[in-house]
């Protein structure tokens, strides 16, 4: 527990990097681009066409409307203050997971705390058999959407009790004047055994990157950012080997991938814990024509794990771990059990 706790100072690392100096030089335009798996963020009401019967007023965890309001008042206060003291306006992007439908995403973006800054969103209803999807949201004065499709993941027998997980979101548009392409990813769970579950997850990787590479085929400079709760770590093999993410800018050529997570999940830092260690699920990735430091356009700057006090366990078995929503069908009241992760871009001004 010890070394545990050890490493869970080390989060904060990035936020007290003399890094992020750039972010306050007047000549630097900065956009934050994050991602928050929302820990199961649905209505009240129940869709008989998927399993979202716990998450209603009569089910097991008598989901009221009061503790719905509380979910959103969390999720927002998290998300207002994510990458603020870098930039106020916040995240440019925001990809969500584990949220049911454009009710809950229209809610969130209309909380109070949120509200003035307009998001928008992009959704799509997948056929997860929990009834979760994945989302983005933008900020309308800073990106501008061209085009949006999923991407449906076969799973391959025997991997996965479920037959149907949730669909790959690809949205392409324009960040501060400049094309780029995103992938909002939610893979398969562990549930049933990792090694068992492993296939699945490859087999999502494998049509991210598929896609991935049509577009780097047609534009070998392409901008892109793969992000999500990809229920793996940064060293396993649907990252390593289906990806071919590398772990150091150094290694990284055109063409090719970039995990800003690889040395933080190798110190044990991680967005998410489990029996007194860390798992870095919630990942940001990137091609490597975000590296180039001296461009004229967006280039990646540095990464963080957002993880403020209010958000972790603060006593108990579990201090230090992120204060979840639910511990079985009980209400603790929690933000989410995964921290958010994100990076920062920044572009030179003329």
């Amino acid at each position: 527990m010890a070394t545990f706790m050890k490493n869970l100072l080390l989060i904060f690392l990035p936020l007290l990097s003399s890094h992020f100096i750039y972010a306050q030089e007047k000549n630097y335009k900065v956009c934050i681009v994050a991602f928050y798996n929302l820990e199961n963020l649905y209505d009240t009401m129940n869709n008989p066409l998927v399993n979202d019967e716990d998450f209603t007023p009569l089910g097991n965890k008598h989901y009221t409307g009061d503790i719905y309001t509380d979910k959103l008042n969390k999720l927002a206060t998290v998300i207002s203050l994510i990458g603020k003291d870098i930039s106020p306006g916040g995240p440019a992007l925001l990809g969500v997971a584990e949220i049911e439908n454009d009710t809950v995403l229209n809610d969130l973006v209309h909380h109070p705390l949120l509200k003035h800054r307009k998001y928008q969103q992009i959704h799509f209803n997948s056929k997860d058999i929990r009834g979760i999807d994945v989302a983005l949201l933008y900020h309308p004065k800073l990106f501008l959407p061209e085009n949006a499709e999923t991407l449906f993941v076969q799973l391959p027998g025997n991997s996965k009790e479920a037959y149907f997980t949730r669909d790959i979101l690809y949205v392409k548009g324009m960040l501060a004047g400049e094309t780029v392409h995103i992938y909002v990813n939610h893979w398969p769970s562990r549930r049933g055994g990792e090694e068992r579950s492993s296939p699945a997850r490859e087999a999502a990787a494998t049509v991210c990157k598929k896609h991935v590479t049509a577009v780097l085929k047609k534009d070998p400079h392409a901008k892109i950012i793969i992000m999500g709760d990809l229920n793996d770590d940064p060293d396993s093999p649907s990252i390593t080997e289906v990806l071919k993410a590398k772990g150091k800018i150094t290694d990284t050529h055109s063409g090719e991938l970039f995990n800003p997570w690889a040395e933080l999940y190798a110190s044990g830092i991680g967005t998410l814990a489990n029996r007194d260690s860390w798992g870095l699920f919630d990942q940001i990735i990137l091609s490597h024509a975000w590296l180039n430091r001296q461009q004229e356009g967006l280039f990646y700057q540095q990464q963080g794990i957002f993880n403020w006090s209010f958000m972790r366990e603060n006593s108990g078995r579990y201090k230090g771990y992120p204060m979840r929503t639910w511990d079985g069908n009980t209400y603790r009241g929690g933000y989410s059990d995964h921290f958010p992760t994100y990076i920062v871009l920044l572009k030179k001004l003329k």
